[in-house]
């Protein structure tokens, strides 16, 4: 007989897997049940509850005159839940129906009804529908279980390309943006998040918390019962340092002007604050929201024109370099102020002869004539003797090459043209660079809110300050957090003289020079004219300027640059005059409505502060 008993040693290794399985399912049974009993719970509610977002409201945008730029407006949704119908035939009939009398794409409706039975999840059929659908909807759910409307909030900017390039727009966020924002519990894959400009930069306080309609569904994801809605919460409302009449003016008068492109940037002197801000050509950020059917109302190949001028765009200031040009002049102490120097309109310099813009001349010209003339020869002149080292020096001074600093992204730098730049890439300079430098051409550049910062440094005595937009944000509680606030980046240091011989140029070359168009009744106007040559078409227009009342520290400096415009006087002053009448407009009319005062006792003019 064969003796078939397991050796001992056998049976006590399979005991021991069966003590160690045991222990095993025990330890996992301790820990589904009481280590993360909450975890799972959680985990085992989400599978009996499905979630359709309801975006919130968006907090407003206001201007500085408390006008609405950005609001948000109710927006109707259409929402599919699967397993009401039962054959393909049916899903086709429902499309059909939902396509006709809607006015939305037949194959995108039909693959979303698709879409949510094979996920056995409900899904988003359209949004942003009018509310003249809302009607017809009714109709079609009496006769088609499963469709529903829900109520969100929309982004709306009331008066569409307004201030539009500061202002930004929003949109559905792309995969680089949910990475990023993924592990926020108040974002979803389609949720719309800021994408440029003051949308962007403040998306966290602008961003409400979404509500939602928490549905009971069974095992295979169909909808037992709503089981509640709850309400959003919107975001912070924000408040903008722009003047609402300043900021239409400056649109207004660019739009209109030779061309429709440009820029226009207003800064107060005191501050800092941003009081205008326009880039043209601008969009309307309202075709960022629309979806559906509404995209499909876009000119086909449509191109939404997001480069901003005013920050990004680098042109040749021409005269109204011709600031900076005086300072060096005069802090050299190589020319004096009265010096005169002829001018036949051109200049010889040997190798080649520089033109004058006024072909006749203007025969005599000292330092005061030829800024408010802006005599191109008596600049070649006196910026020889002052030199091309100290013309880039002051450049620098006046912050050209640098960021103006503004929480704004992409803003471009501009070129400091001089020897320096020169003898890095261990190149020669030339007479005739220097005699472009000194009146704004050659590898110069400047962008308008550079152009804008150095008017406003003239007006304040040196000062640059760091622009800003946002003068406090609301929180829905109604906790206002104060946001704008100076900060002074540098300062020019310059004589007294050259100060006051600066002003009385700029204050000539609008009331008896080139930049008359900028006149203002009841203001001392303070500006400059700029004529860039362009080598790609027309010359470009510039003009900047500054004001002041009854002697008061100037509360608005402004640069417009009108592209191809040809000349500043005639395309550039005109807009810059609108803008700063729009911000005094107060203290204009107060002096205006004031008695005169008799001659006897009127004082002396004085400089601006």
């Amino acid at each position: 007989m064969i003796d078939r008993q397991i050796p001992q040693e056998r049976m006590d290794l399979v005991w021991a897997l069966c003590y160690g399985v045991t222990l095993l399912f025990l330890l996992r049974l301790v820990n589904l049940q009481v280590l993360n009993t909450a975890y799972y719970r959680d985990i085992a509610e989400k599978n009996r509850t499905q979630v359709i977002a309801q975006s919130a409201p968006r907090g407003r945008i206001f201007s500085h005159d408390e006008v609405a730029v950005a609001t948000s407006k109710p927006s109707f949704s259409l929402i599919y839940f699967p397993g009401q119908l039962k054959s393909g035939a049916e899903i086709d009939h429902l499309a059909q129906a939902l396509s006709r009398r809607l006015d939305i794409d037949y194959e995108n409706i039909r693959s979303g009804i698709y879409r949510a039975v094979s996920r056995e999840k409900p899904v988003r059929l359209a949004e942003n529908l009018p509310a003249k659908t809302m009607l017809v909807l009714s109709e079609l759910k009496a006769v088609y279980p499963g469709i529903d409307i829900i109520v969100e909030a929309r982004r709306f900017y009331p008066f569409g390309a307004y201030l539009s390039h500061l202002v930004g727009y929003t949109s559905k966020m792309d995969v680089k943006d949910w990475t990023r924002l993924s592990k926020d519990t108040n974002y979803s894959m389609d949720s719309r998040i800021g994408k440029a400009g003051l949308e962007k930069m403040y998306e966290r306080e602008l961003k409400g918390k979404d509500g939602g309609i928490y549905l009971e569904v069974d095992s295979r994801g169909r909808l037992n019962r709503v089981l509640e809605s709850r309400k959003w919460v919107p975001g912070a409302d924000i408040f903008l340092t722009i003047d609402s009449k300043a900021q239409a003016a400056a649109e207004e008068g660019l739009e209109k002007s030779i061309s429709g492109k440009g820029a226009v940037v207003a800064l107060d002197p005191r501050t800092g604050a941003l009081l205008a801000f326009v880039s043209m050509p601008d969009y309307d950020p309202n075709q960022f929201v629309v979806s559906g059917s509404e995209k499909d109302k876009l000119a086909p190949g449509e191109i939404l024109p997001e480069f901003n001028v005013a920050l990004q765009g680098s042109y040749p200031p021409g005269s109204i370099f011709k600031i900076i040009s005086g300072v060096a002049i005069l802090e050299s102490g190589r020319v004096k102020p009265e010096e005169t120097f002829f001018c036949p309109g051109y200049y010889d310099a040997g190798s080649r002869i520089f033109k004058c813009w006024e072909k006749k001349g203007h025969n005599k010209v000292d330092f005061i004539t030829g800024l408010t003339k802006s005599c191109d020869v008596y600049f070649y002149n006196a910026g020889q003797r002052a030199g091309a080292l100290n013309i880039e020096k002051y450049a620098r001074a006046f912050r050209l090459g640098q960021l103006s600093g503004i929480d704004l992204p992409e803003e471009k730098s501009g070129n400091v043209f001089g020897p320096g730049p020169r003898a890095a890439k261990k190149s020669y300079w030339f007479i005739g660079d220097t005699l472009n430098l000194a009146i704004g051409q050659g590898e110069t550049l400047m962008t308008p809110m550079q152009a804008a910062g150095m008017i406003a440094a003239v007006a304040n005595g040196g000062f640059f300050y760091r622009p800003y937009y946002v003068d406090r944000i609301v929180k829905g509680d109604g906790e206002t957090v104060p946001k704008g606030k100076p900060e002074i980046l540098s300062r020019v240091e310059l004589k007294d003289s050259t100060w006051q011989l600066i002003r009385e140029g700029l204050r000539n070359v609008v009331f008896e020079g080139t930049g008359q168009m900028a006149k203002i009744e009841g203001a001392e106007m303070y500006g400059k004219t700029g004529t860039a040559q362009n080598p790609q078409g027309k010359d470009h227009a510039w003009f900047v300027a500054y004001a002041t009342v009854n002697g008061e520290p100037s509360k608005v400096a402004v640069a417009v640059l009108v592209e191809h415009g040809l000349h500043g006087a005639s395309a550039a002053a005109p807009i810059a005059k609108a803008v700063i009448e729009a911000v005094l407009r107060g203290d204009l009319v107060k002096k205006r409505a004031a008695p005169a005062v008799p001659a006897a006792t009127t004082t002396a003019r004085g400089g601006a502060v």
